[in-house]
């Protein structure tokens, strides 16, 4: 969530910025709690030091009998006091976390995803004397993806990957631990790029797959509706990205400057429930309930947050040129970042068998919009706290198989294997 006292200061504004991304807050409701809640604050606060006054004059004297009836008195009016301040603050709190966060400013207005913009076109797309089959048409020839037993198993939008399709997963996946758990590989990305910032590590990690419900709600990524699922007979949910356990990792924490930035590498399967999207991309591997993700989750300081925003993308970037993966970088528009981001960017890569670009990578930026509800925060070198800023973004799934499997793809049907994965195949140049 987000300040309030941002929202005291600038209603106009953030009623303005919660528009545009396509939400219809009532923020003068909320400034009315807010009046509400601290008038009755103060009235509490008073109360206690009366109290507290009156105890302390007849401490260790037996109290007269209209002492103990204005104690009653009062001890009753705070009760009551007490009771009507903790139902405007639960009234407070759900409208303030209905206010979604405030998009930077150069995030483009827009109504829907529609309206993103294409900000860099990077790489040559692969030429060929025949026509490109797709990736479902080769994987079943190979007998890579089979859905149809795992529809008896599971249902749609479930598959088996088998053999050497599952093998060059795995490839990926280590390639994408080794670069970004190489202090040398960051590095280069920083130089390469000019960024001010640390060249620390991403540690590698082995989150939870499930959260509690308080736990997700305080990341604002549990979407009941659309995304996620529940365990019928627990408070449980199963994520639907590492990030989703990761950013939880330390809440009710707080920082040492010096601890930051803290990065984090997971790997977790992820569990969609897709709800809105059916008839999107239902063949192959690209829209499924269940599938796998390595991504990226990072805690700095406020300064710090959106240069690594940019660092973020930056590396993904590098990890798709190191792959020879053509790619367009998407600047996403204020109605495609979601509640929770200040901003957002896409990468979406080339397939040669669908001759379409293909959404494989998301970065998101959330200022202090989670930390807020996590409850996590950093110590300035100065002595005072902050809340942390957090970053996500993808650094695989399973979607850039497909663009490996399309663009490498021979006249045999069979399947180059990127020179950077070769090693990580026991040297096997085609699959």
């Amino acid at each position: 969530m987000i300040d309030i006292q941002l929202i005291r200061e600038n209603p106009k504004l953030v009623q303005e910025k919660a528009k545009q991304k396509g939400y219809e807050v009532d923020i003068q409701q909320l400034l009315g709690f807010d009046k509400e809640r601290l008038e009755l604050l103060q009235q509490v606060e008073d109360l206690r030091r009366q109290r507290n006054e009156m105890t302390a004059k007849t401490k260790g004297q037996k109290p007269s009998g209209e002492q103990v009836k204005a104690g009653r008195e009062l001890k009753d009016k705070l009760a009551d006091l007490e009771h009507r301040l903790g139902s405007i603050e639960q009234e407070f709190i759900v409208l303030l976390k209905e206010i979604p966060n405030m998009p930077l400013d150069d995030v483009p207005v827009g109504k829907s995803e529609t309206e993103n913009k294409v900000m860099a076109t990077v790489g040559d797309k692969p030429t060929f004397d025949f026509k490109p089959k797709t990736h479902v048409e080769i994987g079943l020839a190979k007998g890579w993806i089979d859905k149809e037993r795992a529809a008896k198993v599971a249902g749609s939008r479930f598959v088996y990957i088998k053999g050497n399709l599952a093998k060059l997963e795995f490839a990926l996946l280590q390639f994408g631990i080794d670069r970004l758990t190489d202090e040398s590989f960051i590095k280069k990305v920083v130089e390469e790029n000019k960024l001010k910032t640390s060249t620390k590590p991403f540690t590698f990690v082995l989150p939870p797959a499930m959260a509690k419900t308080e736990v997700y709600e305080a990341t604002a990524r549990l979407d009941k509706e659309e995304t996620t699922y529940k365990l019928a007979d627990d408070e449980l949910w199963l994520n639907a990205s590492a990030e989703h356990t990761l950013v939880p990792m330390h809440m009710e924490e707080t920082f040492e400057s010096k601890q930051l930035p803290a990065r984090y590498l997971g790997y977790t399967t992820a569990f969609r429930r897709e709800a809105g999207s059916y008839g999107k991309d239902i063949e192959g591997i690209i829209r499924l309930h269940q599938f796998n993700k390595l991504e990226m989750e990072s805690f700095t300081t406020a300064e710090e947050g959106l240069i690594e925003h940019i660092l973020l993308t930056m590396l993904q970037r590098k990890l798709l040129e190191e792959l020879e993966i053509p790619y367009q970088l998407i600047q996403k528009c204020t109605a495609d970042i979601g509640g929770p981001n200040a901003s957002g960017w896409d990468i979406n890569c080339w397939m040669a068998g669908q001759n379409r670009y293909v959404e494989t990578h998301t970065a998101d930026y959330m200022t202090d919009f989670q930390a807020r509800r996590l409850k996590t925060k950093y110590k300035t070198d100065k002595g005072k706290t902050g809340f942390v800023h957090t970053n996500d973004a993808t650094a695989f799934a399973e979607r850039p198989l497909i663009a490996i499997i399309e663009n490498f793809q021979t006249r045999e049907g069979d399947v180059a294997v990127p020179k950077a994965l070769q090693k990580y195949m026991g040297d096997k140049k085609v699959i």
